[in-house]
């Protein structure tokens, strides 16, 4: 059985988000990584996680929205893989200077990424984390890549479904399954914060994720917690 073949008949039938978390769970078990999340990447920013292997793998892939840098941002901007089989030495480039000692702190030593081709367009990555200094091998690199044609699918799926979906019915499993995996409350609380601060929506942006930075929290949990008014940010 090929590495295609193996990845394909885990996924099996299904589709969407479930088909994108059993993805990044079969990277875990095929490529001797340690986690493995698909991002979302429209106009620059990591907007969303459509899969992951676990909550490790969903943090560190909302970090790199959270602090505006990462690999999957690198690897759709430059329309080609990312591998730093080292992360601590590749943070003395500069590379990543919030993202890589954040990753660091986190027991990630390595992270790779490949972008996700949709209808000729970038619009994601899938990413690899490592608790070791190992390259990929060649025939990880070749799953890596396959995985990263197959994350085309439940890609697919959820732009495809959201777009009959959402302007039928709010409260329809397709609205759900997009705030399950864009940064939906984020938006939301940032237009709070431009109410709350006298401030223009990309300010507003800037000093939620610098609070959740600052306090080593997710974005969408600050956002959660402003959204239900168990925290005010300080104007100044």
């Amino acid at each position: 059985m090929t590495i295609q073949d193996s990845f394909a008949s885990a996924v099996g039938a299904l589709r969407g988000v479930a088909a994108a978390d059993r993805l990044c769970e079969v990277c875990v078990e095929l490529l001797s990584v340690d986690a493995a999340a698909i991002s979302l990447v429209f106009d620059g920013a990591n907007t969303g996680t459509l899969g992951a292997s676990g909550d490790a793998a969903r943090l560190y892939d909302e970090l790199q929205f959270t602090v505006g840098e990462g690999p999957c941002l690198e690897s759709v901007s430059d329309r080609a893989p990312v591998m730093v089989v080292d992360l601590a030495a590749d943070v003395d480039t500069g590379r990543w200077p919030a993202y890589g000692p954040a990753l660091l702190a986190y027991g990630v030593c390595g992270v790779f990424a490949v972008p996700v081709l949709v209808a000729g367009e970038y619009v994601g990555a899938l990413d690899l984390f490592r608790d070791d200094v190992n390259m990929l091998t060649g025939d990880e690199l070749s799953g890596a890549m396959v995985a990263a044609e197959l994350a085309e699918l439940p890609m697919l799926d959820l732009l495809g479904n959201n777009l009959m979906a959402l302007p039928a019915d709010v409260n329809g499993p397709g609205w759900a399954e997009l705030n399950a995996v864009t940064r939906t409350e984020v938006s939301q609380a940032t237009g709070m914060l431009v109410a709350q601060l006298d401030v223009d929506p990309a300010e507003a942006l800037v000093r939620l994720r610098a609070h959740a930075y600052a306090t080593n929290r997710s974005a969408t949990q600050v956002a959660r917690d402003i959204l239900e008014r168990r925290l005010r940010l300080d104007p100044g």
